[in-house]
């Protein structure tokens, strides 16, 4: 990524998804922030692409740009009629949805800071000593079964998402 083209590209492709994201958080309409959301998936596929990571960009526009927002206009689309019009939120439920979003940014960055990732290595401690860590690391951590490793919460996150297909099409064909 070192040519001009490459450059002007990132700022780009940078600026429309932060555009499209603020326009997704804000949008009034829910089909209308989907759309939104949709475009910043599409964005990152082509910071995969620009990085030379032609798999992971394809995935990103099949699974997520593809398949994840598929679901999402198909719930949106069975639990609420696009005409409909939302009452606004009242002014309580939008302080507690802050309090909330800041209380669970607050831990999520304490766990990722803290919590043990590579070789019991937290995060802080990888930084501060200079650690060298290989892409094969990091790997291991996102694919292993063992303690601190994400294989077995991705794919309970796909069983969930096939159960959510399963049952929005259930209860598609029963009107």
């Amino acid at each position: 990524m070192d040519s001009v083209g490459n450059i002007i590209i990132y700022f780009a492709v940078s600026i429309m998804m932060i555009i499209f994201s603020i326009m997704a958080v804000t949008a009034k309409k829910i089909l209308r922030a989907a759309t939104y959301l949709l475009f910043v998936l599409i964005g990152t596929a082509i910071f995969y692409f620009q990085m030379g990571y032609q798999f992971l960009g394809a995935v990103q526009i099949a699974v997520y740009a593809g398949g994840i927002m598929v679901l999402f206009v198909f719930a949106i689309l069975l639990t609420n009629k696009p005409n409909e019009q939302d009452a606004e939120g009242k002014r309580y439920r939008r302080i507690w949805g802050l309090v909330v979003s800041v209380a669970s940014l607050i831990i999520l960055l304490f766990a990722l800071f803290y919590m043990p990732l590579i070789h019991g290595f937290s995060l802080v401690e990888c930084l501060s000593a200079s650690n060298l860590i290989t892409m094969h690391d990091i790997g291991v951590a996102f694919t292993g079964g063992e303690k601190f490793q994400y294989l077995l919460p991705f794919e309970a996150i796909s069983v969930l998402l096939l159960a959510c297909i399963i049952g929005g099409v259930t209860i598609a064909r029963k009107d």
